[in-house]
């Protein structure tokens, strides 16, 4: 067996293990990505093989807690994409004006910096007082944190360019209230949103939604658990409802491809055809 083969082999039987032991299901993540992912793993484990690796996590809970946090995408910040922030105020708040109450999917919501953006918009809109934000992760510990409501400082410049940037209608600044090196957005924002852990690889639809956001996720899936969360997205949308992709992101070679038309091609935003 070559070294590559026994690489294969050893990360084969690792996302077995994980599956089988504590329930996550990384086994059709794209296989770049994911090596990447667990090769830093091993070697911030001070291991030298994927299969120490396995056995450090089939027996150490808090080790697969620090897998879980490097295969979890986390990698967000508020109003990112400030042009997809400002088509959302021009072409999709005017429909979602058109229902009495509004439900929004998050999906992998990371430690919820664009979950706070979205209370934001929505509340500079007119309509924080009749939308529910379903925020999701699969990760327990981004959860917590997104919860909190709490971001760095030293961020608050470049979030208050991209909410300018976005459309933004106040001060930014407004919105939260530093301590130390930390800021603390406010809690009546937080009143809007449901946090809840969620997988979209393993788990099943849990509601209907009117705008489905779930960007930069799929990135890191094959295209065949690509489609399946598709199916997943479709099935959670109301007739006509909104979704909403990164931009490396398409809906283009999916099953579902037919079944929605371009809000706005530029920033990946999708209506479900019926």
């Amino acid at each position: 067996m070559t070294r590559g083969e026994l690489e294969k082999l050893e990360l084969r039987l690792l996302l077995d293990a994980v599956h089988q032991h504590y329930g996550y299901d990384f086994r059709d993540y794209a296989r770049s990505s994911l090596r990447r992912r667990i090769w830093r793993r091993v070697a911030e484990e001070g291991l030298q093989t994927i299969s120490g690796l396995q056995e450090r996590v089939l027996h150490d809970p808090e080790a697969m807690e620090r897998l879980l946090l490097d295969m979890s995408i986390s990698v967000t910040s508020m109003f990112r994409d400030p042009s997809f922030f400002a088509a959302l105020r021009e072409k999709v708040v005017p429909m979602l004006r058109t229902y009495p109450f509004v439900r929004i999917w998050n999906a992998g919501c990371a430690t919820g910096e664009e979950t706070y953006s979205l209370a934001i918009l929505l509340r500079e809109e007119g309509m924080g007082d009749r939308v529910r934000i379903y925020a999701t992760d699969m990760n327990d510990t981004v959860l917590r944190r997104a919860k909190e409501g709490v971001f760095s400082l030293e961020r608050m410049q470049d979030y208050t360019r991209d909410y300018i940037r976005g459309g933004g209608q106040a001060a930014f600044s407004d919105y939260y209230k530093a301590f130390g090196d930390r800021v603390r957005f406010d809690p009546t924002l937080a009143e809007t949103m449901v946090f809840a852990r969620h997988n979209l690889v393993t788990d099943v639809r849990f509601n209907e939604f009117h705008l489905i956001i779930c960007r930069n996720v799929m990135i890191y899936f094959d295209q065949a658990l690509q489609d399946r969360v598709h199916g997943l997205l479709y099935d959670s949308l109301v007739r006509f409802g909104t979704l909403a992709l990164g931009h490396k992101e398409s809906i283009r070679f999916t099953t579902h491809a037919d079944a929605y038309v371009e809000l706005d091609p530029q920033e990946k935003i999708f209506r479900r055809a019926a």
